[in-house]
């Protein structure tokens, strides 16, 4: 027995001691390393956690573009919460028993008990952005901030010979510095890059025109007189759109909001338990085993769950709100808050003023007759709630084009299950590789760009990475 308690005793000892990080990178942060990472969002925390909770010692070196971790920083709206339960963090549905679980991040904080009495498996969002901060706190040793990755080359060694790693170029944010790095292992982890209407992403966007990602940084700064009869325009028809219109009118009790929707009504998004199964990770195998077709199908089936659509009571909110306005008002022009649908944004033009902060119109066009309108009110703040394109990658890559294979059913690149990136036969050597994340949506299905998955996820690109690295082991042991 007295054996068994000083177990249990070294075991309790150890879930509480803060790990050190079992990574590292060369002292100057440049020359050889066993993987690089474009991004250090959500996606590539996951992975370091994996590595962490396995022991793997690499020379692992994480590049991102911002100054600091921050998650969605633009859209931690007061009193938001999560639309997942807490247990698909970081790492619970890899290793619950790691130290790197939200769970385990309260129990640090001191607040687990606390939380528990709220009774509920939604956090804040900016309490699970906290936990996030928390755990890449515990990578700083292996990060550098303000980094952009301008390209990633296969690096010959020999002419004709297949490629042996990758020279990663970044430019230092701050200095314009370009610096070449090198790693057998590439994992792109660079996140969303943000949607713009088409009819507005040719021309330069006055400041008072600008993307959700950015509305909590910048709105306090551009409008602070919080009394004052602002007029916003929000595009979009998604939970973001309809969340910045909502806080909107609580930061600015006189204002007037107008939602300007593509959509000809606000939709409920999708989060039945058996439709949210989608979000498994062992969804992704039956997905990637489907044809383009079949694919293309699934992904339009369930659109309700992820794009475009409105939490129930949110949306039940809103249409209460709107029903008032009617009943106390017929005019719609005076109601503080208007939902104009079927409208497509196709420009903008800004009128001269002498405040700081240029006034705008948007040009519309029904998308029902085709008609172009204006939307006949001046905005002093237009916010595109449009979402993001999963695509940043590609110009990064573009070096590669000629020795990528490229699937026979149209995809730019073609890669595996394992979200590696597959080359044309004898062009790189298969001890080394580029891992894509959060940028598959069209091959491994819906859950692909959110935190659902990031925790197994993590686990079998590490697989993945590790599998090529032991074959080179055995072939150098022959």
């Amino acid at each position: 027995m007295e054996t068994v308690l000083k177990n249990n005793s070294s075991r309790q000892r150890e879930a509480m001691a803060i790990p050190e990080s079992s990574l590292s990178m060369s002292s100057s942060g440049s020359g050889d390393h066993d993987i690089i990472c474009v991004g250090f969002g959500p996606a590539a925390v996951a992975i370091a956690i994996a590595m962490q909770d396995r022991g793997i010692q690499r020379r692992v070196l994480f590049l991102e573009r911002q100054s600091e971790f921050g998650w969605h920083t633009g859209m931690l709206l007061p009193g938001s919460k999560m639309q997942i339960s807490f247990l698909k963090d970081l790492a619970t549905p890899r290793n619950p028993r790691s130290h790197f679980t939200f769970l385990n991040y309260l129990h640090q904080k001191d607040r687990l008990v606390h939380f528990t009495n709220l009774s509920t498996h939604t956090p804040f969002r900016e309490e699970f952005n906290d936990y996030m901060k928390w755990c890449a706190s515990h990578f700083s040793n292996c990060v550098q901030y303000g980094q952009e990755v301008v390209s990633v080359t296969a690096a010959e060694t020999r002419p004709g010979w297949p490629a042996e790693y990758f020279k990663v170029v970044a430019r230092d944010l701050q200095s314009g510095e370009l610096k070449e790095l090198s790693a057998k292992h590439v994992i792109v982890a660079s996140g969303g890059e943000c949607a713009i209407p088409q009819g507005l992403s040719k021309q330069p966007l006055p400041k008072t025109v600008i993307h959700s990602s950015q509305y909590m940084s910048v709105v306090s700064k551009l409008l602070e007189e919080k009394n004052a009869s602002y007029r916003f325009a929000v595009v979009g028809a998604g939970q973001s759109a309809v969340e910045i219109a909502e806080d909107m009118q609580s930061r600015y009790p006189n204002s007037k909001v107008n939602i300007i929707a593509k959509a000809s009504a606000l939709k409920p998004s999708d989060d039945s338990p058996f439709v949210n199964e989608i979000f498994d990770p062992s969804s992704v195998d039956s997905f990637y085993a489907l044809n383009r077709s079949a694919r293309r199908e699934v992904l339009l089936e369930n659109k309700a769950t992820n794009y475009g659509v409105v939490r129930l009571p949110l949306l039940e909110s809103v249409y209460e709100k709107l029903y008032r306005q009617k009943f106390l008002d017929p005019n719609p022009r005076n109601w503080p808050l208007r939902l104009v649908t079927s409208r497509e944004v196709v420009g903008l033009n800004q009128l001269p003023s002498p405040a700081a902060n240029p006034q705008v119109e948007l040009q519309l066009k029904n998308v029902q007759t085709g008609d172009l309108e204006n939307a006949g009110e001046k905005f002093d703040l237009v916010v595109l709630a449009t979402g993001y394109k999963r695509n940043p990658f590609t110009s990064m890559l573009k070096p590669m084009e000629g020795i990528v294979e490229s699937p026979a059913n149209g995809e730019q690149y073609l890669v595996g299950r394992d979200y590696r990136l597959q080359f044309s036969q004898g062009k790189v050597k298969r001890d080394a590789g580029i891992w894509l994340q959060g940028c598959c949506e069209n091959s491994h299905g819906l859950s692909d760009s959110l935190l659902s998955i990031l925790a197994v996820r993590s686990g079998e690109l590490l697989d993945s990475i590790l599998a090529s690295s032991k074959r080179s082991e055995d072939y150098a042991r022959l």
